[in-house]
């Protein structure tokens, strides 16, 4: 097929057998309902899943933590056996270790797994921003390598790796659809575009084992590597280990699979579902979620941002329809290396400002519809921006008069009056250390190739396949449907015992755990 032909999504699947990583992860799991739901004809999911402590094998994991979840309430309600017999015929799991040579598996097993896999859609990450170096480096960048390796042995099948839209890191400006550009420590580029990561890898793993081979403590070593990832990441020109490792991970593949088929689809902030399979369905908190529940908590009343800037956020099936465009396109152009960026920043841009007004608004207007979300009622003060130099300087010296202030009255036996802003103050200065970089974005994401791959697929695959950002209604979606989907979805029953005081004194900031899945 030429370039700029139709591409008929339904026809380029059908009978394919599609191998998805991370199928335990927020993004897998609406990218395998979606396939089920409208692209029955596939041949077989291959889903690659790691045992855990609880469930050994893939397949438990998959009917005890995939084939159970609310992202199929609808399969299961208009189609149960269609459901049912897909799960039982059509669905393979695996249990491997992307992070290891064969993924883990024998001789044997690998063999057959590559056999028998026309395209792999590679969704496993580490989403922790200050993850250990050496965990994130493994899992986001060198399990590329294994990959890529699975890919060739499968006879250069396709490989569609998802990425995010910050691996552009400090870059300002118009970021597109190509190959980023460090800021700051120079990386050799070599004649095909990319960049030459392994003597950087290399140079990250001595500085890894030297913290390793200097610290015998697990919980102080953990601590070290995330101090380095975040140091190293800076240096180079990223704010966080996570998008660093992105980066990094994106020019293992290019250079790996330089004569083969690889697409990089960059999504920027996913968030809930805009329409599919329900609007507002998600999983665990988000990046944006994380600053809404410690408003609606009243844990926090301002965050350093710019009101001005744009939120890039993205509905996580605009994300998976992208996925599958992508996998229709590479099975029907083999032969090439293309990058995607799931957006809405140039085309549907919403600011910081006024995503915090649309929270604030329904809160104001429903708070009663978010028994979860607000378990004490409509908040009672508004949520500032404020300017993050003067934030930063004023909440340091903040934290240090009230941690010593709180460490007398430790010493001294006597009651911390102001236990209540020490509690602010660490929750205020946590979100700010981990998310500041994203509320005062001085960039633009751009989707004008993927816009251009939606324009070459059928009327009727646009219809079910939507990618375009511009569908979607910010007072809606940043409304009802997110907080909706946030009050049903990813938030457990607060309704229970406790008083309204006690309550709200153990609420925290979100944990590293519940921004996002660690590892998927």
């Amino acid at each position: 097929m030429a370039t700029g032909s139709t591409i008929v999504v339904k026809q380029q699947l059908q009978g394919r057998r599609i191998m998805i990583t991370g199928p335990t992860g927020f993004l897998g799991k609406v990218v395998l309902e979606k396939i089920m739901r409208d692209i029955p004809d596939v041949a077989r999911i291959i889903l690659l899943i790691r045992g855990n402590g609880k469930y050994r094998t893939a397949r438990e994991r998959f009917e005890k933590e995939i084939a159970t979840s609310s992202v199929f309430d609808r399969m299961r309600e208009d189609k149960p056996f269609h459901f049912q017999r897909f799960c039982r015929e059509k669905i393979k799991c695996v249990t491997a270790e992307v992070t290891e040579k064969h993924l883990g598996m024998n001789a044997d097993d690998y063999a057959e797994l590559t056999a028998g896999i026309d395209l792999v859609i590679h969704s496993a990450a580490c989403v922790d921003f200050r993850e250990p170096l050496d965990l994130s480096l493994e899992i986001n960048a060198l399990s590329l390598l294994n990959i890529t390796d699975l890919v060739k042995a499968a006879g250069n099948i396709p490989l569609i790796h998802v990425s995010t839209c910050y691996v552009n890191g400090f870059n300002k400006g118009d970021c597109r659809e190509e190959v980023v550009v460090p800021v700051r420590r120079a990386v050799h580029r070599n004649e095909r575009g990319y960049y030459e990561a392994g003597p950087l890898v290399a140079k990250l793993q001595r500085k890894i084992e030297k913290v390793k081979n200097s610290c015998s403590d697990a919980a102080i070593l953990s601590a070290r590597l995330s101090e380095i990832g975040v140091k190293e990441s800076q240096r180079h020109g990223w704010n966080d280990t996570y998008t660093f490792t992105k980066w990094i991970g994106e020019q293992l593949a290019m250079e790996a699979l330089r004569d083969g088929t690889l697409t990089i689809v960059r999504p920027s902030i996913i968030e809930s579902t805009c329409r599919e399979p329900v609007a507002g369905w998600i999983e665990g908190v988000k990046v944006a979620d994380a600053i809404i529940l410690a408003y609606a908590r009243e844990k926090t009343t301002f965050f350093p941002a710019r009101p001005k800037g744009i939120m890039d956020i993205i509905p996580a099936d605009l994300v998976a329809n992208s996925l599958i465009l992508a996998a229709a396109e590479a099975l029907a152009q083999p032969g090439q290396t293309r990058i995607y960026q799931c957006a809405t920043g140039s085309t549907n841009p919403i600011t910081i400002g006024r995503m915090i007004s649309n929270l604030q608004a329904e809160a104001n207007r429903n708070s009663a519809a978010y028994d979860r979300l607000l378990p004490r009622g409509r908040p009672t003060r508004d949520f500032r921006t404020v300017n993050r130099g003067l934030f930063v300087a004023a909440m340091s010296l903040l934290k240090v008069t009230m941690l010593s202030y709180d460490r007398v009255c430790r010493v001294l036996g006597m009651k911390n009056r102001y236990h209540r802003i020490v509690d602010f103050v660490k929750t205020t200065m946590k979100l700010s250390v981990t998310f500041s970089f994203y509320g005062a974005p001085r960039y633009c994401f751009h989707n004008t190739k993927l816009m251009d791959l939606a324009s070459r697929v059928t009327d009727e695959d646009r219809r079910l396949f939507p990618v375009d950002g511009r569908m979607i209604q910010w007072e809606r979606y940043m409304g009802p449907i997110h907080l909706a989907g946030l009050n049903r979805y990813a938030l457990k029953d607060r309704s229970a015992v406790q008083a309204p005081a006690e309550t709200a004194a153990k609420i925290t900031a979100p944990t590293r755990g519940e921004i996002g899945l660690k590892y998927a």
